[in-house]
């Protein structure tokens, strides 16, 4: 009996051996025509793949075989920075077919992953030269028609999320209809979390009590700006754009600075004091500049969702946004608007006590 045993057993040892040996990896191979020899290099999008495989290319030719023991989300790095998503599961045959002269649209093949990204980027590429909007459009329908993919994350992130103001409400909506298995993805974690705090400042919204210390060692808040519009402007000695910025308010600040309804407050991510100072004294910032010396951790920073610099808000006498990143056309047209308010405001009241006296 123990014989007859040991004679069953052991092919399917052998089996169970092999078995293991092919899921717990994948094999990739493929051909970009044009791009010679190489060496690319493939790495994760987040901690799920958290290494750096190397992958030769001789003559335009590649093929590996990478350990891999879950679902996980890659780059495909050009020797020129030019990256390309890539997704990899235990057990998959990847084939990657291309033409070095067209890296952004390559033929993936391998898994469901690969595939629907492939013909997502077949459907761009028969459109010709779409614009801004077409690209949003066709990336949203993905986005909602495929709630438990992975690509959709890249699409999100890529036509979405990395823009210079990201539109949070839209990109909470095309969340709302992932599956639990996207959203516990790092970054989908990550992107959650940054809603919630844009959903915490947006227009209309009561800011949080803030407090920082100005250049004499002073705790500067809202309550200091009582009774007045209050535009919160965040900048540092470090980014030009800050710079500029800095230049074209103290344009507004000369105009605006018997103006008792408005006020003007500069927050610096400066984490150098000096330099911060070089910066207010060289630029003649006269208006109120406060700054912790935190940088990008400091705490205002992510009560306010603040992102990119220069950034600014402008807060009602209320303590309510009444508006984010205003450009200076705005605020000016906000500041006229603001004065005529005051004006006819302030003729009411001259009417009203003369009907008082009769």
């Amino acid at each position: 009996m123990k014989k007859i045993c040991l004679v069953y057993l052991l092919p399917t040892m052998i089996l169970f051996a092999c078995g293991s040996k092919h899921t717990n990896s994948v094999s990739l191979s493929g051909e970009i025509k044009g791009l010679g020899n190489d060496t690319l290099y493939i790495y994760g999008m987040d901690n799920f793949y958290d290494r750096t495989d190397t992958l030769p290319v001789k003559d335009s030719k590649f093929a590996t075989t990478l350990e891999i023991d879950t679902l996980v989300s890659a780059w495909l790095r050009f020797s020129d920075g030019m990256e390309y998503p890539l997704y990899l599961n235990k057990g998959d045959k990847i084939k990657i077919k291309g033409s070095a002269a067209e890296l952004t649209s390559l033929e993936i093949t391998g898994n469901s992953l690969n595939e629907e990204l492939t013909a997502f980027q077949k459907e761009l590429k028969g459109v010709g030269t779409p614009s801004e909007n077409v690209l949003e459009e066709k990336a949203e329908a993905f986005i909602n028609s495929h709630p438990a993919s992975l690509v959709s994350i890249y699409l999100l992130e890529k036509y979405f999320v990395q823009k210079q103001q990201p539109k949070f409400s839209k990109i909470k909506a095309m969340t709302e209809h992932m599956t639990g298995g996207v959203k516990d993805r790092p970054f989908m974690e990550e992107l959650l979390d940054i809603i919630q705090e844009e959903e915490k400042a947006t227009v209309g919204k009561t800011v949080p009590y803030i407090h920082l210390p100005n250049a004499e060692g002073t705790q500067i808040s809202r309550t200091n700006f009582k009774d007045k519009y209050l535009l919160l402007h965040f900048w540092a000695s470090w980014d030009q754009q800050s710079m500029e910025t800095n230049a074209a308010l103290r344009r507004i600040y000369k105009k605006e600075k018997k103006n008792e309804s408005f006020a003007l407050w500069g927050i610096s991510l400066d984490v150098d004091r000096k330099e911060w100072e070089k910066a207010i004294q060289k630029d003649t910032l006269e208006w109120e500049q406060s700054c912790d010396f935190y940088g990008w951790n400091a705490a205002i920073i992510k009560q306010l969702a603040i992102r990119t610099l220069p950034a600014n808000l402008l807060l009602t006498p209320s303590g309510k946004i009444e508006g984010r990143d205003l450009s200076l056309e705005a605020i000016e047209e906000r500041l006229e608007e603001i004065k005529q308010q005051e004006k006819e405001k302030k003729e009411a009241e001259k009417k009203l006590k003369r009907t008082n006296r009769r």
